[in-house]
C-alpha cells in the first residue's frame, strides 16, 4: 500500500473566484494559472466543517471536457490531504451532472457508506478545449448544488486564503480502469474507487427507493418505477415512430447507448454525436436551435429542406447532460411549454408521479405556462430565482415534484439537479401513453398535436429569449442600472418619450434651465413635470405619446415593474437583484437579466412573453406574434446603444 505525506503550500488570494449560479467558470488558461484551482478547492474544503470532511466519501467527476483529467488528479491529492476517506470517480472522469446527484443520493460503496458531497467539473453548455471554458462547483449531501450560504463562504475564503493542503507525493490514479486503489497517510487509509459511469444512473431511471407510510403511519421504503421502460420500448419499436437523440459530443453520449439502445431498443443510428469529446467536437454543446444544427436540420427545422423525412421525435442535451431540447417533426417545443406539458401529463404518463404531484416550480424568467397548469390542477406553485439550488430546497421540504427553467433545464425530485435525459424519457413516456391504444393504428399522436392540444386547454404563452453574449461587463451593468432607473416612475415609461436624450445620460436626472428647448422634452411626465408646467402651461399637448406608445402603439401599458426578490419559504433566506421585470396590462412580460453562467464578459438575456387564451389565435408564428414586444424591449432598454450589438448572439 502506497504511503503519502501531507504538505502545506503557501499561496495568496486570486481575484475573481466568485461562484456564479452554477459554480466557478473561467477559460482553461485561467484555471491553469499557478494555484488557481488549488485555491478554489481548498477554499471549498475550508467552507465545510472539519467534521463533515474527515472520513467522508467524495465524488469527483465531470463532463470530460479539456483539463478535467488534470483537475481530477489535483483534487484527489487535496482530498487525501484534507482528511477525505474515499474518492469516487466515474470511469475516465466522466459523470453527467444529474448522474453525480444520483450517485450521491443512491450509490452505496464497498464499505456500506454513501457519498456526502461532490466536486463537479463542468462548464455545462459552454464550449470546451484548450482555449475555451472550464468550470467547477460543489454539490452537497442531498445531491444538489451548494446553497448561497456555502458559496458565499467559499468566495470569502478565496479572498483570504494563505495556504492549501495537498498530498503531492500521491501517485496519479488510473481513472480509465474500474477498481479501487488503496493508499495510506497520516490519518489512515485513503481509497480511490473508479466505477462505471452509467450503471447507477440507468438503475435510477428504471426504479428508485421511495419513502412511504402504512395505514398506521409507520414509515418504510419501497421501490418505485420512475419510467415505464416496457411502454417506451413498445413506442420505439413501432414502425410508425422514429427517434433521434443528439448528445452534442457531451457526456450524455456515455448514457445514450445504455438507455436508448440497450434498454429501450432504439436503433443505434438514431444517436447523433454520442461519442464524448474533450472539445465537444469543436462545437458549442448548447441544446438550442442555433447550436444543435445537425439535429435541427434532421428534424426539418433547418434553413433548407431536410433530405429525408424527419423523425417523429428529436432531443438533445448539453455538455454535462443536464439541459435538454425537445423537438417534434418540424416543430420546436419551448422549454417553458415543455415543463408545463410534462406537469400536466405526469400523473397519468409517468409511474413515479402516479400518486400525485406535491407541487411545481419554475425560475422567474420562465414563462407562466406552468402557473396556468398549477392553477388548473390545484397544485402548489413556486417562482424562484435562476439556479437549481432554489428548487432543491423546495424538494427537500416536500413542496415540489416537477420544476423547470427556460434555459432548457427540466427535472424532478428524483434527484437535485436538472436532468436532460430524464426530460427526454418524460416526453417519450407521454408519447407512449398518448399512443398506447394507437400503436397499430394508421397515425400516431405527435409532439405537435400534444402541444397544440395543451394550448387549446391552457392557452399559449408566446415566448422568446434574446442572448447577447460576451458583452462588455461595464456596459451590461449600465444597461441594467438604466432599466432600474426607468422603473422609478411608470408614468415616465407609459406617458413620456425621451427621443432626444441619451440613455447613458439618465434622462430623468438631467436638469436643463427653463427656456431651453429641451426642457419640456426632459421633464414631460417626470417627477419634475410640475415645475415644467409652471413655465409651459400647454406642455401636456406637446408630447402625448409615451416611451412604449412611441415605439409601438399596439403594445399595452406597463402596470408593474420591479427587481425580482425571493424569500425562500423553507429557510427564509432572501435573494435580491434576480432580474428586472416589466409587466403589462394584458399579461405580457419583459425580463432583463445578466447570466451567471459565462466564463468572461457578460451575457445579457432578454425574455419576452405574451399570453394568448383565445384558441383561435394560438397558432401564430412565435416571432411574428412577439414582434411588437421585441421592438419595445430592445428600444426601451437601448440595447444597441449599451451593448454595441445590432443583433443578439442567440435567439431561442
Amino acid at each position: 500500500m502506497v504511503m503519502f505525506k501531507v504538505s502545506r503550500v503557501t499561496t495568496s488570494p486570486i481575484d475573481g473566484q466568485k461562484p456564479g449560479t452554477s459554480g466557478l467558470r473561467k477559460k482553461v488558461k485561467v484555471f491553469k494559472q499557478q494555484n488557481y484551482l488549488h485555491n478554489f478547492v481548498q477554499s471549498s474544503f475550508n467552507a465545510l466543517s472539519p467534521e463533515r470532511i474527515r472520513g467522508m466519501t467524495l465524488v469527483v467527476s465531470g463532463d470530460g471536457r479539456y483539463f478535467s483529467k488534470d483537475a481530477i488528479q489535483i483534487i484527489i491529492k487535496m482530498a487525501a490531504a484534507n482528511g477525505v476517506r474515499c474518492v469516487w470517480v466515474g470511469q475516465n472522469g466522466m459523470l453527467s451532472t444529474p448522474a453525480v446527484s444520483a450517485v450521491i443520493r443512491e450509490r452505496v460503496g464497498k464499505d456500506g457508506k454513501k457519498a456526502s458531497g461532490a466536486f463537479i467539473l463542468t462548464a455545462s453548455h459552454n464550449p470546451g478545449g484548450p482555449n475555451e471554458d472550464f468550470g467547477i462547483k460543489y454539490n452537497m449531501e442531498n445531491g444538489g448544488p451548494a446553497p448561497e450560504a456555502i458559496t458565499d463562504k467559499i468566495y470569502e475564503n478565496t479572498k483570504s486564503i494563505k495556504e492549501y493542503i495537498i498530498a503531492e507525493d500521491l501517485p496519479d490514479v488510473d481513472i480509465s480502469a474500474i477498481g479501487i486503489t488503496n493508499f495510506t497517510g497520516p490519518e489512515g487509509q485513503f481509497d480511490v474507487e473508479v466505477f462505471d459511469s452509467a450503471s447507477d444512473y440507468v438503475k435510477l431511471m428504471k426504479s428508485t427507493c421511495h419513502l412511504s407510510s402504512d395505514d398506521a403511519g409507520k414509515a418504510y421504503f419501497r421501490m418505485r418505477s420512475v419510467f415505464d421502460f416496457p411502454s417506451i420500448q413498445k413506442l420505439l419499436s413501432s414502425p410508425k415512430f422514429s427517434f433521434c437523440y443528439d448528445a452534442l459530443h457531451g457526456v450524455g453520449g456515455a448514457y445514450a447507448k445504455s438507455i436508448f439502445v440497450e434498454e429501450l431498443g432504439a436503433k443505434e443510428s438514431s444517436l447523433l454525436n454520442c461519442v464524448p469529446k474533450e472539445d465537444f467536437g469543436g462545437g458549442h454543446p448548447d441544446p438550442n436551435l442555433t447550436y444543435a444544427k445537425e439535429l435541427v436540420a434532421r428534424m426539418g427545422l433547418g434553413k433548407s429542406d431536410a433530405k429525408d423525412e424527419p423523425p417523429e421525435f428529436g432531443a438533445a442535451s448539453d455538455g454535462d447532460a443536464d439541459r435538454n431540447m425537445i423537438l417534434g417533426k418540424r416543430f420546436f417545443v419551448t422549454p417553458s411549454d415543455s415543463v408545463a406539458i410534462i406537469a400536466a401529463n405526469a400523473v397519468e404518463a409517468i409511474p413515479y408521479f402516479s400518486s400525485g404531484l406535491k407541487g411545481v416550480a419554475r425560475s422567474m424568467p420562465t414563462s407562466a405556462a406552468l402557473d396556468v397548469v398549477a392553477k388548473h390542477l390545484n397544485l402548489k406553485f413556486f417562482e424562484v430565482p435562476t439556479g437549481w439550488k432554489f428548487f432543491g430546497n423546495l424538494m427537500d421540504a416536500g413542496f415540489c415534484s416537477i420544476c423547470g427553467e427556460e434555459s432548457f433545464g427540466t427535472g424532478s425530485d428524483h434527484i437535485r439537479e436538472k436532468d436532460g435525459i430524464w426530460a427526454v424519457l418524460a416526453w417519450l413516456s407521454i408519447l407512449a401513453y398518448k399512443n398506447k391504444e394507437n400503436l397499430g393504428g394508421e397515425k400516431l399522436v405527435t409532439v405537435e398535436e400534444i402541444v397544440r392540444k395543451h394550448w387549446a386547454t391552457y392557452g399559449r404563452h408566446y415566448y422568446t429569449r434574446y442572448d447577447y453574449e460576451n458583452v462588455d461587463a461595464g456596459a451590461a451593468k449600465e444597461l441594467m442600472a438604466y432599466l432600474v432607473k426607468l422603473q422609478s416612475s411608470l408614468t415616465e415609461v407609459n406617458n413620456n418619450v425621451y427621443s432626444d436624450i441619451s440613455s447613458r445620460d439618465m434622462a430623468s436626472s438631467l436638469v436643463p434651465r427653463p427656456g431651453d428647448p429641451s426642457y419640456t422634452r426632459t421633464f414631460l411626465g417626470s417627477s419634475l413635470f410640475s415645475k415644467a408646467y409652471e413655465h409651459f402651461p400647454n406642455i401636456s399637448s406637446l408630447h402625448a405619446e409615451g416611451i412604449i406608445k412611441g415605439i409601438r402603439s399596439d403594445v399595452s401599458n406597463v402596470v408593474k415593474a420591479d427587481e425580482f426578490e425571493y424569500k425562500d419559504p423553507v429557510d427564509s433566506s432572501i435573494s435580491k437583484h434576480q432580474g428586472i421585470r416589466y409587466m403589462f396590462e394584458d399579461g405580457s412580460r419583459l425580463v432583463f437579466r445578466l447570466s451567471g453562467t459565462g466564463s468572461e464578459g457578460a451575457t445579457i438575456r432578454v425574455y419576452i412573453e405574451q399570453y394568448e387564451k383565445d384558441s383561435s389565435k394560438t397558432g401564430r408564428d412565435s416571432q411574428e406574434a412577439l414582434a411588437p414586444l421585441v421592438e419595445v424591449a430592445l428600444k426601451l432598454s437601448k440595447m444597441q446603444e449599451f451593448s454595441g450589438r445590432s443583433a443578439p448572439t442567440v435567439i431561442t
